[in-house]
């Protein structure tokens, strides 16, 4: 990640292949890195257990039902920062080392706009796109120590700056039927804005419009099933092993 909070473009992804964990996390203390290790719910029952527990408050307190979870647990440097973005599910920011800022900016003009949100959904450009440092005027700056978590509005940009330490957090996506429905939607008015040049609205249940865009998304979706899995940013450095106690990047 670079230093540069308007400057996207410049980070990368790299790989780790003979670095023992131990290593890796010494990496991480050295350096501007994020790891990512994502569902670690479907792999460590640890994990496992917390997002049952989590998900079971949740739903309880909410009175929606909740799929598609993934927990991801976050490893990052310090003072380094998560470029402007949004994701397409809900998601829930758990803080349990160090401490982080997040900027939380309303999922609306100017901050983004429909066609925006329809290129993310539809895997057209990658989750992150161009952040005017002057719309911090409108957005809500939220403090993550220790124990703290956040949750914001689905759909809605934010951007993360560390503290000065080692960071571990757990990011957690999932999807309600209205968050889903929402998601259809953007994907169905993407494809009818590239196929017909229409101009969609969103639309949220109980709109019968809203639904019919969900069976049409689904039909799109079998008709392009190439598109899951594609990989928008490859590995372009490798950490290796250098002298005792050091890593190297290339």
């Amino acid at each position: 990640m670079g230093d540069d909070p308007v400057a996207w473009r410049t980070w990368r992804r790299g790989a780790a292949p003979d670095l023992s964990g131990a290593e890796l996390l010494e990496a991480v203390r050295q350096g501007r890195i994020w790891l990512n290790l994502r569902a670690v719910n479907d792999h460590d029952p640890v994990y496992q257990a917390l997002s049952d527990e989590i998900f079971a408050d949740v739903e309880q307190a909410t009175g929606q039902r909740t799929f598609r979870r993934d927990v991801g647990l976050l490893i990052s440097s310090p003072s380094v920062q998560v470029f402007y973005h949004l994701d397409t599910p809900l998601v829930m920011l758990w803080q349990l080392r160090g401490t982080k800022t997040v900027w939380l900016y309303p999922p609306r003009a100017p901050y983004v706009d429909d066609v925006q949100l329809e290129r993310i959904v539809l895997k057209e450009t990658a989750e992150q796109f161009d952040y005017d440092p002057a719309w911090d005027a409108g957005a809500e700056r939220v403090m993550l120590e220790p124990g703290a978590m956040a949750t914001w509005p689905q759909n809605a940009p934010h951007r993360i700056e560390n503290g000065p330490m080692l960071n571990v957090s757990l990011s957690i996506e999932f999807m309600t039927p209205a968050a889903l429905l929402r998601a259809n939607v953007l994907y169905a008015n993407g494809m009818l804005r590239r196929t017909f040049g229409a101009r969609p609205q969103i639309q949220a249940a109980p709109d019968p419009r809203a639904f019919a865009k969900l069976g049409a998304a689904r039909a799109w979706k079998a008709l392009r099933p190439g598109e899951r899995g594609r990989d928008p940013l490859p590995a372009t450095f490798s950490l290796v092993s250098g002298a005792p106690g050091v890593i190297t990047a290339l």
